[in-house]
């Protein structure tokens, strides 16, 4: 027996509840991280003669103390990972929809931000190695933390969501 008010079967409708906003923040805020990683250097060292080197998405860049900068070579791996992680996190943000493939791509997003975290000790062990130089840790350094923390508490949430969608047709 459908009820139904001026000919809208109201049994059929299903509620339109905003349940995924909070995982689209989340996902946002990857995405804002991930730029801002892109345009600063979170990996910073200094050489014996005093000159910075910093990796950023260009690339290894070595300022020595009067200023002038050079780019010894080219970090792809950290570029690959940085742009990966913004072209996974904001498709991610529209998948809102459908819960299990925005988990899934939540998950892939958090394998991302690991392997960045990879790539980069790699690159700072083969840093202080070859160039002789000590790490200096700046407050940038926290970004991938942060990103890997919003990313595991998106995906947190749209499990609970999903739970908590599962127990409302469970009810029904």
């Amino acid at each position: 027996m459908a009820f139904s008010q001026k000919g809208v079967n109201l049994r059929k409708q299903k509620p339109e509840i905003m349940i995924q906003r909070i995982q689209s923040l989340y996902l946002a805020m990857v995405a804002l991280l991930s730029l801002l990683l892109a345009k600063i250097s979170f990996l910073n060292f200094i050489d014996g003669t005093g000159s910075k080197i910093n990796i950023t998405l260009g690339g290894i860049m070595r300022i020595d103390a009067a200023g002038a900068s050079q780019q010894p070579e080219y970090v792809i791996g950290y570029s690959v990972f940085v742009i990966l992680i913004l072209l996974i996190s904001i498709p991610a943000i529209f998948f809102y929809k459908n819960r299990r493939i925005q988990s899934v791509v939540t998950l892939g997003l958090i394998v991302v931000i690991i392997f960045l975290y990879l790539v980069s000790l790699y690159y700072s062990l083969s840093l202080i190695e070859k160039f002789k130089t000590s790490f200096h840790p700046g407050m940038a350094l926290f970004i991938p933390v942060l990103m890997l923390l919003f990313s595991i508490l998106a995906y947190r949430g749209i499990k609970h969501d999903d739970k908590l969608v599962r127990s409302y047709d469970r009810l029904r």
